[in-house]
């Protein structure tokens, strides 16, 4: 019976424990924190966001950061796949907005409680508070793992370690060191699905303030380099939300040029022409011409946000709305469609949701996750240099190679 040893309780630490176990191997799960799943308790609010119902395409579309690599574990353990397996488990799931699946219950706790019942079921050893010094290699293939209390002999190890990412949940970049350290080349580690810091100052006045169907574009050298629809909100250092996430992969590859000049440009109205959206300026000045320009939008952005626009398009918003000249009322079109912010930086990765950079691809099979240095060595989940957007697509990664980790750790080139 093959000894396989799991670094790491997370997503793809679970999953390829478990299949390693199912598979009929001896398996040991390394912890170092003092439960498994604990990253995986905070995804999507709480409420664990485990995979999306898209097909493929567009699973490697919504992976920006290296996702042709996952083509191979997708057809072996796809979405479908992984969601008939949760079911036979009895987890229920439901398909939000999005496409986005979630649990029946919204409990990321019952997903992890199952993946729990599900290891004792297979017998896998969980060892928690225990973290992993160094992976034993002889002649190119590993022959065991080190911890601090420890020492254990292995045919396969797998590393599941994460990112760098949310460390107190235990992604602190352990699986870096162990892999750099047999010989695997780390890439850039760099924040992914993180909040925006803008130069400007005014985004104190509102935040905490969240915007609904809104168009927010990134823009460098005069062109739009990335856009996304949906919710934002801004915040005491800058913006937020599922599209400002969602954008912060591309903002995070256009600072590392030379001399980068980026700004976000959000379009409050995008479902309207700026001529339609005239207009209705027009109808609702008609309807307060009497009042100042300061009372007179309030049909068209909340109370907090009108001062800004009122600011950014150099009026005065005492003046009475009867005497605005169509000039004026154009630039306030113009700041409603295109109100912008210059990018200073992203938040530190210790705030992302995901980790950009890791381990390099081009050291690994991307149809058995074996390392093509040492024979035996496996990586999965978010270790690798994999990031994705958010909407399930980053839990459906960490799960799918976790399982073909597990499946070739077992069988080998036979399954």
């Amino acid at each position: 019976m093959k000894q396989i040893i799991v670094i790491g309780g997370g997503a793809a630490g679970l999953m390829a424990a478990v299949i390693a176990g199912r598979e009929g191997a001896r398996v040991i799960l390394l912890e170092k924190m003092n439960m498994v799943g604990k990253k995986m308790g905070i995804t999507g609010k709480g409420r664990c966001n485990i995979t999306n119902s898209a097909d493929m395409a567009e699973f490697i579309k919504n992976t920006p950061g290296n996702g042709k690599f996952l083509y191979g574990a997708y057809e072996r353990f796809s979405n479908e796949d992984l969601l008939d397996l949760l079911h036979s488990w009895g987890l229920k799931t439901k398909v939000e907005r999005g496409g986005r699946v979630f649990p029946e219950s919204d409990s990321a706790l019952e997903v992890r409680n199952i993946f729990m019942k599900i290891l004792k079921k297979y017998n896998v050893q969980v060892h928690l508070n225990e973290p992993v010094t160094s992976i034993s290699v002889q002649e190119n293939r590993v022959v065991g793992v080190t911890t601090d209390k420890e020492q254990y002999a292995c045919d396969a190890a797998i590393i599941c370690t994460g990112g760098a990412s949310y460390p107190l949940t235990g992604s602190t970049g352990d699986g870096y060191v162990l892999a750099e350290k047999v010989g695997h080349t780390i890439t850039d580690i760099r924040p992914s699905l993180v909040p925006i810091v803008t130069n400007e100052t005014w985004v104190k006045e509102i935040m905490g303030l969240s915007l609904r169907n809104v168009e927010v574009s990134v823009i460098s050298k005069s062109k739009v380099q990335a856009k996304q629809f949906g919710e934002m909100m801004f915040t005491h250092f800058g913006l937020t939300g599922p599209t400002i996430l969602s954008l912060s992969h591309t903002v995070g590859k256009l600072l590392r040029k030379k001399n980068p000049q980026i700004t976000i440009e959000i379009n409050l109205k995008p479902a309207l022409t700026a001529e339609v959206l005239d207009k209705r300026l027009q109808k609702d000045f008609d309807l307060y011409s009497k009042k100042q320009l300061a009372n007179g939008m309030k049909d068209l952005l909340p109370v907090n946000l009108i001062p800004i626009v009122i600011k950014l398009a150099e009026l005065n918003p005492a003046k009475p709305i009867n005497q605005i000249t169509k000039e004026e009322r154009l630039r306030l079109c113009h700041v409603l469609q295109h109100m912008t912010v210059t990018v200073k930086e992203l938040r530190p990765v210790a705030e992302a949701i995901v980790t950009a950079g890791g381990i390099s691809l081009k050291e690994f099979n991307p149809k058995t996750m074996e390392s093509k240095l040492i024979g035996g060595l496996y990586g999965a989940g978010e270790v690798l240099d994999i990031d994705a957007f958010t909407g399930g697509y980053n839990l459906q990664a960490a799960f799918s190679t976790g399982y073909v980790a597990a499946m070739h750790a077992v069988h080998g080139d036979e399954e």
